[in-house]
């Protein structure tokens, strides 16, 4: 998830670059191909990377609310980064979400439009990725804080913990072994349940 993060921190800041170059003072696009192009291209490195918290966040989130207590909200080193956790729930949702929606398009289309699925999934995509934005954007600050946090909480545990919350505390420290460079080989826990797409006109 530290790669994750940094990533979205790239592709952002690449788009900075693109918006620099292709705007005229006031933000009217001046090269409006090159604009729309790099917005494409800042949206789906984006998207990559939201997937990857989609996947492993609620994990890493439940070890890390389970590991804090409370004078970690008030002081100390990951205060600040658990106050920016306040919210990271309704992206991690919201943005599964979008993911399953995707995913039910896909199985759509081939259901009733056998092969014509090439024809139509690059703009399909580009419309997820462009929605997928507005997390990637939320993730931007909200997934460095759960990394930090993880990555300070991991060692904090209880070895009498009931084995309900294993799951949780395993995650929580595959993070923060991310972190240090030393990811284990064993596979990453399962994702979170992915929440029914909500109603949505088309």
């Amino acid at each position: 998830m530290a790669v994750a993060a940094a990533g979205i921190k790239q592709a952002s800041d690449a788009w900075d670059t693109v918006t620099a170059s292709t705007c005229d003072p006031t933000g009217w696009p001046i090269d409006r191909k090159g604009h729309a192009d790099g917005k494409v291209k800042r949206d789906a490195d984006a998207w990559k990377h939201v997937e990857v918290f989609i996947d492993h966040g609620p994990g890493v989130l439940a070890g890390v609310r389970a590991a804090a207590d409370g004078p970690d909200h008030v002081e100390g080193p990951v205060s600040e980064d658990l106050r920016r956790l306040r919210g990271i729930d309704t992206t991690l949702v919201r943005a599964s979400q979008l993911r399953h929606e995707w995913d039910q398009i896909m199985l759509l289309m081939d259901a009733s439009l056998p092969g014509s699925r090439k024809l139509y999934q690059e703009r399909a995509e580009e419309h997820r990725n462009s929605e997928g934005w507005r997390y990637a954007d939320e993730l931007s600050y909200q997934g460095p804080a759960l990394v930090r946090a993880a990555e300070y909480l991991a060692d904090r545990a209880d070895p009498e913990q009931p084995s309900q919350t294993e799951r949780a505390r395993v995650a929580l420290t595959r993070s923060a072994s991310s972190i240090r460079g030393d990811l284990p080989a064993s596979p990453p826990a399962p994702p979170a349940s992915k929440p029914p797409a909500p109603a949505r006109s088309r």
